[in-house]
C-alpha cells in the first residue's frame, strides 16, 4: 500500500524578544520551502529530493541562517555546514566549514552520491564542489547587514550570545546580547514508497571561534534519518545538541513506542536537564507522524500533509490552509 506523502521544515529556533528579521518574513519562508519540497515530492516521488529543494529555499532566503544570511564567527566571515541523510540505506554526505558555497545542501549531496565519506571540511570541500561542478561564489554574497550588526551588537562574545540565546532558562528574556538569535534550517519527508529523507543546514552561532563546528553536520545530532524509525532535523544549541545526540535520540524514542510528538518533546526535556540547552525539532515517524517542539521562544515550522498546509512560529500555533 503506499505512504502518504509528507514534508515538514523548519526555519531555525530563535531566542526571546527579536528585532532582526520580522515573524513574518520567517513564516512566509517555511511556508515557501514546504510548499517547494511539496511540489518535488509529487513531481519525482523521491523525499531525498523534496528535502534537498526545500532546504535550498531556505538557503537561498537572507532571513534565515544558512547559505545567504549565514552569521558570521569572531573574524568577520562564513563558515556554513549542512547534512543530508537517506533513510532507506542510511546514506549521508555533509560538509562543514565552506564559506563561499551558495547552496551547502547540494555539496552535502554530491558528498553522499559522488565519494566513498560521509563528511568533507573546510579547503577539501571546496575542491571536491570544484571537482563535481559546483561553483562559489564571492563570500560577499552571503553576507547580510543583519549578520553584521549581530557581531556588532555582542562584541563578537560567542559566550554572551550563546549563554543567553540557547540556555533555556534565558531564552524568554529580553538579553541583548541574544537578540534575535537564530540558528539552522532543515526539512524531514517520507515519499509514497516509505523512503524518508532529512537535511539541515546552517551558518552556525554569531561570534563562533573560526572552524567551529557545530551538530548540524553530525550524523544522530543534528540529523538522523532511517526508514525503520524516523527523520529528524535539529535546531539549537550545538554543542548541547552534540552531546545528547538529539536527532539519534528522537529515533529511538520512536522506536520504542513513542509518537513524534511525544518523542520531541522527550528529548529537548532531556537535553535541558542534563544540558540546559535550547533548541527546536522536527520529526516524522515512519507511519507519517509529524512532531514539532522548541524550547526558545520561537521557531517557525511548516509541513504538508493530506492537502493541507500546517505552519506556525509561537507554541501551541497551528495554522492551516488547503494545497494542491
Amino acid at each position: 500500500m503506499p505512504t502518504e506523502p509528507v514534508i515538514i521544515v523548519h526555519g531555525g529556533a530563535v531566542s526571546g524578544v527579536h528585532t532582526y528579521g520580522s515573524s513574518e518574513a520567517r513564516v512566509l519562508g517555511v511556508q515557501a520551502a514546504a510548499l517547494a519540497g511539496w511540489e518535488k515530492l509529487k513531481e519525482t516521488g523521491c523525499a531525498l529530493d523534496a528535502v534537498e529543494v526545500a532546504v535550498c529555499s531556505l538557503e537561498d532566503n537572507p532571513t534565515f541562517d544558512a547559505g545567504t544570511g549565514s552569521v558570521l564567527n569572531q573574524a568577520g566571515e562564513i563558515e556554513m555546514d549542512a547534512i543530508i541523510m537517506d533513510g532507506k540505506n542510511l546514506d549521508t554526505g555533509a560538509i562543514a566549514c565552506v564559506q563561499n558555497i551558495k547552496n551547502p545542501v547540494k555539496l552535502a549531496r554530491k558528498v553522499m552520491e559522488n565519494t566513498h565519506h560521509c563528511l568533507l571540511v573546510g579547503k577539501g570541500a571546496n575542491l571536491f564542489a570544484e571537482k563535481v561542478g559546483i561553483s562559489t561564489v564571492p563570500l560577499e554574497e552571503l553576507v547580510t547587514e543583519i549578520s553584521r550588526q549581530k557581531l556588532e551588537l555582542c562584541n563578537g562574545s560567542y559566550e554572551d550570545r550563546c549563554k543567553h540565546a540557547f540556555k533555556a532558562s534565558n531564552v524568554k528574556k529580553c538579553v541583548k546580547h541574544s537578540d534575535g538569535e537564530h540558528d539552522t534550517v532543515g526539512a524531514v519527508a517520507i515519499d509514497v514508497h516509505g523512503n524518508m529523507a532529512a537535511a539541515t543546514s546552517t551558518g552556525g552561532i554569531t561570534a563562533k571561534m573560526v572552524g567551529r563546528v557545530g551538530d548540524s553536520p553530525v550524523i544522530g545530532a543534528g540529523c538522523y534519518c532511517d526508514n525503520v524509525s524516523g527523520g529528524v532535523s535539529c535546531t539549537g544549541h550545538g554543542e548541547s545538541i552534540m552531546k545528547v545526540t538529539l536527532a539519534s535520540r528522537i529515533t529511538m524514542y520512536i522506536e520504542e513506542g513513542l509518537s513524534a510528538q511525544e518523542a520531541a518533546e522527550k528529548a529537548l526535556d532531556y537535553m535541558f536537564n542534563k544540558t540546559e540547552g535550547a533548541g527546536g525539532v522536527i520529526a516524522v515517524s515512519k507511519t507519517g507522524e509529524v512532531g514539532v517542539h522548541f524550547t526558545t521562544g520561537f521557531m517557525s515550522w511548516a509541513f504538508v500533509k493530506s492537502g493541507k498546509l500546517h505552519y506556525g512560529w509561537i507554541p501551541g500555533e497551528n495554522h492551516t490552509r488547503a494545497v494542491e
